[in-house]
């Protein structure tokens, strides 16, 4: 089958032949003409199957008729960079359609945002607290949606965006086509799913077991050595470009620090870096400035490069589904890789969870030569964050020198931020000051 079955509009199918779209991948291929029927779909596939172009080309074709400049399909993703990827994709694909596009997520200016969608766009892509902001901010109209789309709703339960999504979906036209994808189906998804889809057809693939292309396995190793066994590994492989998983933040952005010290080109991608410090370790790594990119889960999400070698578990992960999708990320592109899971003595009953999921024992591995017998610190010297300093105090004397009223500037229109020689009780029944509505830009995942 070709993509010339699907019957695209011309100026869509001119564009995926330039694009170099021959043959469709097996969800493309499933997926595509369900949604240009208008039927709500329930997707089960991993990052790097090709669903993004699944939804946004039939998406695309759609829009072609009906009016411009109202947003008629909006994209729910849980990270800046999958918003920014599909964002890509559909500027990609869309590219002689004249449809217009805007990415929407927190920790950037709000001001051009709004300047997009002021000037009318019929495509959003969006995280789900900046949308929030903007719905209760006034600045978007979604009255005029036709298509909504739920794009890694496991990982959008998991950073705890259930709740916004119940609150988006209450300021969006209850006549629609929905389409829900997820790389795997907890009990909290699959109830949602049922609340908002509508007689929908499932599709399921790549969900089950690693690509034949990815040879992976085990090395048992205890947790104090993990770093000495990764730079040892590392000296004794040939990798070309490496992706790391950490189980959180600090450790991500640690292990980074440690391979830069160790000669190696590496950069960490966790959420407490700026979006251009995100970007730019992205861009960095995809054009192999960097050799490494240790990151989380969550930061990992919108990854898509496809010359990655080698995939490194320093910590395991916490469902089967998530193991096979983090190793899915190398062998691609009929290309072969390799995958290296370090395991503690605790990690034993999620082994044998994955092992059982995957229908096979995973194979053991040791390194010749790496010493495993050395005995752990008494404290956590590698991954212990600094001592805080102590805060500096005012002497009493200082405290009480002041040249004038003491306002606070944050607070200027709030009743209580009058200068007083003590502190000012709440009265019984005293209104509180004008609510504002702002733009949070400390909502998470935006």
């Amino acid at each position: 089958m070709q993509f010339q079955a699907f019957n695209f509009h011309p100026v869509i199918a001119t564009r995926i032949t330039e694009v170099g779209y021959i043959t469709p991948t097996p969800i493309q291929q499933q997926a595509i003409p369900t949604v240009m029927l208008g039927r709500d779909v329930m997707g089960l596939a991993q990052t790097g199957t090709g669903k993004t172009a699944a939804f946004a080309l039939p998406i695309l074709n759609r829009l072609m008729d009906g009016p411009r400049g109202k947003v008629r399909a909006l994209i729910v993703a849980p990270t800046r960079e999958l918003a920014e990827q599909i964002h890509e994709s559909f500027v990609t694909l869309g590219k002689q359609t004249r449809l217009r596009s805007v990415t929407v997520y927190g920790g950037v200016n709000v001001n051009p945002q709004i300047q997009a969608l002021k000037n009318g766009v019929e495509i959003v892509v969006a995280c789900p607290g900046r949308l929030l902001d903007h719905i209760g901010q006034g600045t978007i109209n979604l009255s005029h949606l036709e298509v909504l789309v739920l794009d890694e709703a496991d990982q959008m339960f998991d950073m705890g965006f259930l709740p916004d999504i119940r609150r988006i979906l209450g300021h969006i036209p209850a006549k629609r086509q929905t389409l829900l994808f997820s790389a795997t189906m907890p009990p909290d998804i699959n109830k949602l799913a049922s609340d908002i889809l509508t007689d929908p057809v499932t599709v399921k693939v790549g969900n089950t077991a690693p690509p034949v292309t990815v040879a992976h396995a085990l090395y048992p190793v205890e947790q104090h050595l993990k770093t000495g066994l990764l730079l040892e590994l590392l000296k004794h492989t040939d990798t070309d470009s490496v992706l790391i998983f950490t189980r959180t933040k600090h450790r991500a952005k640690r292990l980074g620090e440690q391979l830069e010290k160790a000669g190696y080109k590496a950069a960490s991608l966790q959420g407490n870096l700026s979006q251009n410090r995100r970007q730019a370790a992205l861009d960095g790594f995809r054009d192999g400035t960097y050799q490494i990119l240790v990151a989380t889960d969550i930061a990992a999400r919108g990854i898509d490069v496809s010359q990655i070698s080698h995939v490194v578990n320093y910590d395991i992960p916490d469902t089967p589904e998530a193991y096979v999708h983090r190793i899915g990320r190398t062998g691609r592109a009929a290309k072969t890789g390799d995958a290296f899971t370090m395991v503690c003595s605790e990690d034993t009953i999620m082994v044998r969870t994955i092992e059982k999921k995957l229908g096979t024992q995973l194979e053991r591995r040791t390194v010749d030569g790496f010493d495993y017998s050395v005995p752990a610190p008494k404290k956590d010297a590698e991954f212990a964050r600094p001592p805080r300093e102590p805060r500096p105090t005012r002497k009493p004397a200082e405290a009480k020198k002041s040249s004038g009223p003491s306002v606070n500037p944050f607070k200027t229109d709030h009743p209580g931020n009058k200068p007083s020689s003590r502190p000012q009780q709440a009265r019984p029944g005293a209104a509180a000051g004008p609510a504002k509505t702002v733009f949070n830009s400390s909502r998470r995942g935006k």
